[in-house]
């Protein structure tokens, strides 16, 4: 996915260099906190500032013969450091490190990945009020309803990734703990207070009750929430494709100088951009069930997650970010055919404004169900005939002797519709 949807910095973020470097992180955070015990010398810890450090193809070389990532790290690291090492991973397990330091790992991610929803809502709420006067038809089920306005259409898709920035900045909270609490988290060769320092240099929160690890409840929260936001993003463009079919010919994505639609068709302008990113939710919706499945695992902790995790944390936060930045540039870039908004308005003989004339039959006396079936006729007759349904209305004689002229005149008065767009805008974009 290497293109102009894709920044670099997320993909820095899970190379196998920065994936070292937290850990390396992780291992500071607890000398320091050792050493502001008492633990470790004040000429040891200086010696650990200085040279503590790792050469990735070393790691990978110890890897090799060691068939154990962590082992491999240390032994890199002790040999950049020298004899204060000893000092180093002191109490601790190999999941003190990992999970604290994909704590760290999945908290950035976090916040690039909101940068990249506060981009698309910027995006969504200018469309909004660009198109907030402009007359579209709603439609149930695929069939012509009532009237609404394109921007409202916009404005409704800003409200819900307003709710996935909520959900999002909770999910982030809930990953940003720590734990360095040993083999079984009973911190038999540890100090809690080396876990309660450590965390807090790091930014991260204690967990209240860890194992050998973080329970994976967390991580299922934070992906899962990736995957109802990637609903959102395949909600829109679903929308967008539909709006763009021939039929319909509302909106078209954005179709550069020289792009070619199709092999075989030389006319063809797809909404290749909306489909894309429909396909890719899936991907996420997948990786969340794999995140659920990770929270049972057995007693104190099994490896059953690391594997699965190795993929799905770097492949869901860098496809969310990319997800994100492709959908704001595809709304941005968005062509509004607005002869061709009014056209499918108009299509329908204005039929939708039959529910106005119902309630005014009903106020005058008639029952429900009387004047239901009165207009649902003249409705199908306007469908069948395809004849303006105003004009069926106003030649019923049964309904002249309801309803005056004029009276029908406000009827049929497209603005009513749209009286309180200003209300809703208000509390959208409060």
């Amino acid at each position: 996915m290497i293109d102009r949807y894709t920044r670099p910095e997320m993909g820095r973020l899970w190379s196998m260099e920065a994936r070292f470097s937290s850990w390396l992180e992780v291992e500071m955070a607890v000398c320091e906190a050792w050493h502001r015990l008492g633990v470790i010398p004040d000429a040891d810890m200086a010696r650990i500032r200085e040279h503590a450090g790792f050469d990735l193809g070393r790691i990978l070389e110890i890897e090799d013969q060691t068939k154990h990532d962590v082992i491999a790290f240390l032994t890199a690291v002790e040999e950049k450091t020298g004899p204060p090492s000893r000092y180093i991973h002191l109490g601790c397990t190999s999941s003190d490190i990992v999970d604290t330091a994909n704590a760290l790992l999945l908290v950035r991610a976090g916040a690039i990945i909101a940068t990249g929803l506060d981009h698309l809502l910027d995006v969504l709420r200018k469309a909004a009020f660009q198109y907030k006067h402009t007359p579209a038809m709603g439609r149930t089920h695929g069939i012509h309803a009532e009237p609404i306005t394109l921007g409202l259409k916009f404005a409704g898709f800003h409200a819900e990734f307003h709710r996935h920035r909520h959900r999002w900045q909770a999910a982030v909270e809930n990953i940003r703990f720590g734990k360095i609490s040993g083999a079984v988290g009973t911190y038999a060769h540890l100090d809690p207070r080396v876990e309660a320092m450590a965390c807090e240099l790091l930014g991260l929160q204690v967990d209240p009750l860890s194992t050998q690890i973080i329970q994976r409840d967390r991580h299922a929260q934070y992906f899962t929430t990736l995957a109802v936001m990637a609903g959102g993003v395949e909600r829109l463009c679903v929308e967008l494709r539909h709006l763009q079919r021939t039929e319909v010919r509302e909106l078209e994505e954005g179709f550069g100088k020289g792009q070619k639609g199709s092999s075989a068709m030389p006319h063809k302008k797809n909404p290749i951009s909306a489909e894309n990113l429909s396909g890719l939710a899936r991907l996420l919706r997948a990786n969340a069930l794999a995140a659920l499945e990770n929270m049972a695992l057995w007693h104190e902790r099994d490896i059953s997650h690391s594997s699965v995790e190795r993929v799905i944390m770097p492949d869901s936060t860098i496809l969310m970010d990319y997800m994100l930045h492709r959908l704001a540039g595809l709304v941005a870039g968005i062509r509004v055919l607005e002869d061709n908004v009014s056209r499918n308005l108009h299509a329908s003989q204005g039929l939708y404004f039959s529910q106005r004339i119902l309630l005014a039959l009903i106020e005058t006396g008639m029952q429900r169900q009387e004047a239901y079936e009165l207009v649902q006729s003249l409705a199908l007759r306007a469908w069948e005939e395809a004849r303006p349904f105003e004009d069926l209305v106003r030649d019923s004689t049964l309904i002249n002797t309801r309803l005056s002229a004029s009276k029908m005149d406000d009827l049929f008065d497209l603005s009513f519709f749209f009286r309180h767009v200003d209300l809703i805008y208000s509390r959208v974009f409060a």
